[in-house]
């Protein structure tokens, strides 16, 4: 067993497995441990944690924070913070609040567009969880409104598109700051995937860095050699743990848990950082 794939979701987000078949699928894959990191929720630990003792892999517990810089969506890893901290307990509830409403208006904009296609289906895909996007994405697929879940970001609900809303997010420093005082390590998400194919600006990885920010997630499947080289070299000018995570949604992207992983030491660095 080697490696930990310290990026992962589950059905308590927008992934379409379960925390325990991910963990399965880990011990299967012979992957050490695995991060279970769902969208501005903690819902689906407990489960994982239960699995991840049977199965013998061990969670990394975390949360991916809905971040916001420069009008486009950035996202914000936090790995053992204290799920019981206040402020951190009321940000995650604003978010998923208003993820709910931000839902219900996508398809309020899909049916003002002449689209036959109800919010409950939105709520039986994502299980009256968290709503995220790719619910929506996949309510279109179903409805016939589109063919793929990407032509349904492509066309409607990408930045911009015609059903597009903006949600509540936080400006990722301030996201860092209540991953900090809840005594997590702060780590910024795939940082080339900003606005489309763009990156996330130097200035602000580096304002991030010389806030307390932890690590740098360097190892992407949607980085290409040449990124993973460039913020390689960026983790090590700016002292940032560089790690390495599928980002794993299971069938929504094939099913690629474990295809990047952090080595064990560099997870040790990142939980000092976490503790210190």
């Amino acid at each position: 067993m080697s490696g930990y794939d310290l990026h992962t979701h589950s059905t308590f987000s927008d992934g379409t497995e379960s925390p325990t078949h991910n963990v399965h699928l880990a011990r299967e894959r012979g992957i050490a441990g695995i991060g279970v990191t769902d969208h501005d929720t903690f819902a689906g630990l407990e489960e994982a944690m239960v699995a991840g003792l049977e199965a013998g892999v061990e969670i990394v517990p975390g949360v991916e924070f809905s971040a916001e810089y420069d009008a486009a969506s950035l996202h914000v890893l936090g790995y053992w913070v204290d799920p019981t901290n206040e402020p951190l307990r009321e940000e995650l509830q604003r978010l998923t609040d208003t993820r709910f409403r931000r839902g219900e208006m996508m398809i309020e904009k899909l049916q003002d567009a002449g689209f036959d296609i109800s919010f409950e289906s939105v709520r039986r895909i994502s299980g009256d969880d968290l709503i995220a996007r790719p619910h929506v994405a996949q309510a279109m697929v179903e409805a016939g409104i589109v063919e793929t879940e990407k032509e349904a970001f492509d066309r409607y609900i990408a930045d911009g598109g015609i059903a597009y809303v903006p949600k509540h997010a936080l400006h990722p420093t301030d996201a860092m700051r209540l991953i900090s005082e809840a005594g997590g390590a702060c780590v910024l998400a795939h940082p080339a995937m900003w606005k489309g194919n763009g990156s996330v600006p130097d200035e602000l990885i580096e304002q991030m860095a010389d806030g307390g920010m932890a690590g740098l997630e360097v190892d992407h499947p949607d980085h290409d050699v040449d990124t993973r080289a460039r913020y390689r070299e960026m983790a090590e000018r700016l002292d940032l743990v560089p790690t390495g995570s599928s980002d794993c949604h299971g069938a929504r992207y094939d099913f690629r848990l474990g295809c990047e992983t952090t080595p064990a030491e560099l997870v040790a660095e990142l939980k000092h950082r976490a503790r210190r």
